[in-house]
C-alpha cells in the first residue's frame, strides 16, 4: 500500500516538474525568443503631384492599376505652355539678332577707329612739319595745323570710346541670349511636365484627379506604391533585441491566407518616441510622480527585407498587412538568399 502511495507521489512530482519545465521553457520562448506577431508590411509611397498648374485634360489610369516607370498618368492642358515655348523662341531669336547687330556695330566702330587713327596720324604729322618750318610757315598756319591735329585726336578718342561701347553692347547682347536660352529651356520643361509620368513601377492608389479638375502645382493628386520597395517592419520587445542580428533569416507569415515568405534582417531602429514628453514648456524634466511595478517592454522596429525571388506565385503584398515574424539567430543568408 505504501509502495503504491510512493509511486503516485513520485509520478505526481515528476509530472509537476515536467509541467514546470515545460511552462518555464514556453515562458522563456515567449519572453526572449526573437519572434513577434506584431509585424507590418510596408512600402515606399510616392505622392504624385503636377509640377505645373492647369486644367486636367486627360487621365490615363484608374485606381489600383499597375503602371510602369515613365507611363503617362494624367495630362495638364498644354496650350498656354506651348504658347510660352513659342514666345521664348521668339525672344531667343530677337536676342540672337541683337548679337549680330552688336557684332556689326563693333565692326563699324573698328573701321571708324582705324580711319580716325589714320586721320590723326596725318594731321599730327602735318602739324609737326609746320612747327619745324616756323621760319617759312606763318603762325596762323601752324596754329590751324595744331588745332586740326587736336580735333583729329578728339575724333580718334571718340571712335575708340564708341568701339568700347560696341563691345559692351555685344557682351550685354550675349547675356540676353543666355537669358533667352534659359527661359526657352524652362518653357520647354514646363511643357514637358504637362504630362505627369510615373517615376517608378507601382500601383496607383487613392486616385483623386478627374478630367476637368484644376490641378495646382505641388498638390498631390494620387499615390503610387513602389512595387519594388516592399519590406516588413517587425515590432520586437526590447527583451528580444539581444538575440537579433543583421543578416538573420526570418520566417514571415502573413495573416492573409497564411502565406509563408522568407526574409533577412536589414536593420534595427536606434530610437523610438517617448510615451510621455520628457520636458516641460520651461525645458525642465517632466517626471511622472507614479511608478508602475509591472513594466511593459518597449517595442522596437526591426526592418526585414523580403526575399521576392522565392515568393510564392500569386502572392499579393499590401502595405499595412499584418504578419508574424520568427527569427532564426543561428542562420544567416548570403547575398544570393541561401542559408549558411
Amino acid at each position: 500500500m505504501k509502495t503504491a502511495q510512493y509511486i503516485r507521489i513520485t509520478l505526481t512530482v515528476v509530472i509537476v516538474l515536467i509541467a514546470a519545465l515545460v511552462a518555464t521553457a514556453m515562458w522563456r520562448h515567449y519572453m526572449y525568443s526573437p519572434w513577434t506577431r506584431d509585424g507590418r508590411v510596408r512600402a515606399e509611397v510616392v505622392r504624385i503631384a503636377p509640377d505645373v498648374a492647369g486644367l486636367v485634360t486627360q487621365v490615363n489610369v484608374i485606381d489600383n492599376q499597375i503602371v510602369k516607370k515613365g507611363d503617362v498618368l494624367f495630362v495638364i492642358d498644354p496650350a498656354r505652355y506651348t504658347d510660352a515655348v513659342e514666345q521664348a523662341k521668339a525672344n531667343l531669336a530677337a536676342a540672337q539678332a541683337a548679337v549680330k547687330s552688336a557684332e556689326a556695330n563693333i565692326d563699324a566702330a573698328k573701321a571708324g577707329t582705324v580711319q580716325s587713327k589714320s586721320n590723326f596720324d596725318m594731321y599730327a604729322a602735318q602739324a609737326k612739319r609746320r612747327q619745324d618750318l616756323k621760319d617759312v610757315v606763318s603762325n596762323e598756319d601752324r596754329t590751324n595745323a595744331t588745332a586740326t591735329a587736336d580735333a583729329a585726336r578728339a575724333t580718334l578718342n571718340k571712335a575708340q570710346a564708341g568701339q568700347e561701347q560696341a563691345l559692351a553692347a555685344k557682351l550685354q547682347a550675349d547675356a540676353a541670349v543666355k537669358q533667352a536660352e534659359a527661359a526657352l529651356a524652362t518653357a520647354e520643361l514646363n511643357l514637358q511636365r504637362t504630362q505627369v509620368r510615373a517615376p517608378v513601377d507601382g500601383y496607383v492608389t487613392n486616385l483623386l484627379v478627374r478630367v476637368g479638375d484644376y490641378a495646382s502645382a505641388g498638390a498631390p493628386r494620387l499615390a503610387l506604391i513602389d512595387s519594388h520597395s516592399f519590406w516588413v517592419d517587425g515590432y520586437f520587445e526590447e527583451t528580444k533585441l539581444p538575440h537579433i542580428r543583421i543578416g538573420d533569416e526570418v520566417d514571415i507569415r502573413l495573416m492573409a491566407g497564411g502565406v509563408h515568405l522568407r526574409g533577412t534582417v536589414e536593420g534595427i531602429a536606434r530610437g523610438i518616441a517617448e510615451a510621455v514628453d520628457p520636458t516641460s514648456n520651461d525645458l525642465l524634466a517632466n517626471i511622472n510622480p507614479t511608478f508602475n511595478w509591472v513594466r511593459l517592454a518597449q517595442r522596437v522596429p526591426v526592418r526585414v527585407h523580403i526575399d521576392t525571388d522565392h515568393m510564392p506565385a500569386g502572392t499579393v503584398l499590401v502595405a499595412g498587412q499584418t504578419a508574424t515574424l520568427i527569427l532564426h539567430p543561428d542562420q544567416k543568408s548570403d547575398n544570393n538568399g541561401t542559408s549558411r
